[in-house]
């Protein structure tokens, strides 16, 4: 099957792919200390929105430019899905979460944002209000107190960090 369902605007400047490529902007958006887990087809990161009782929820990106579930491979989806549960099992240790969601939008009418294939995977609290309530941005210096929680139960349950990034090894 292939389709192109394509809505991002002409000359559309992709925030996740300056994430993937070690692009950062001196603004409110994704810093690479956000990066909890990283491999050749996906990062995972600490969102730079978030919603009021939901704080630290991670994005899941392929590491190429897809736009929706209809541009994706199924490898990529994989990988990602794969990437989600071992966000979710390192969000119940460290957070304490009661349970674990995870999101996904396809196009405006199915409340896409951003142009760029995203996995939203967030901690859930009983009585959280997550459908209730609207995200804003966060602080970039209150991100990475959730990241290094995360990225520090990854290194000790399933990888071994090698520089900045982290390789599958075990």
């Amino acid at each position: 099957m292939t389709a192109s369902f394509s809505h991002k605007p002409e000359g559309y400047e992709c925030p996740f792919c300056r994430v993937v490529s070690d692009r950062e902007r001196p603004n409110q958006g994704t810093k690479q200390r956000d990066i909890i887990y990283q491999n050749n087809y996906v990062t995972a990161f600490i969102a730079s929105k978030w919603w009021p009782n939901n704080k630290g929820h991670v994005l899941v990106v392929p590491n190429q430019h897809f736009e929706n579930i209809f541009e994706l491979p199924a490898d990529y989806a994989a990988e990602i899905h794969r990437a989600a549960q071992l966000t979710a099992f390192a969000m119940k240790s460290t957070y304490g979460c009661d349970g674990i969601s995870t999101r996904q939008h396809n196009e405006p009418a199915g409340n896409q944002d951003v142009w760029h294939y995203h996995l939203h995977v967030y901690p859930r609290y009983a009585n959280d209000q997550l459908y209730q309530t609207k995200g804003s941005q966060s602080d970039p210096d209150e991100r990475p107190f959730y990241a290094e929680k995360l990225r520090s139960w990854i290194d000790e349950n399933v990888l071994t960090r090698q520089g900045d990034r982290y390789d599958e090894n075990k």
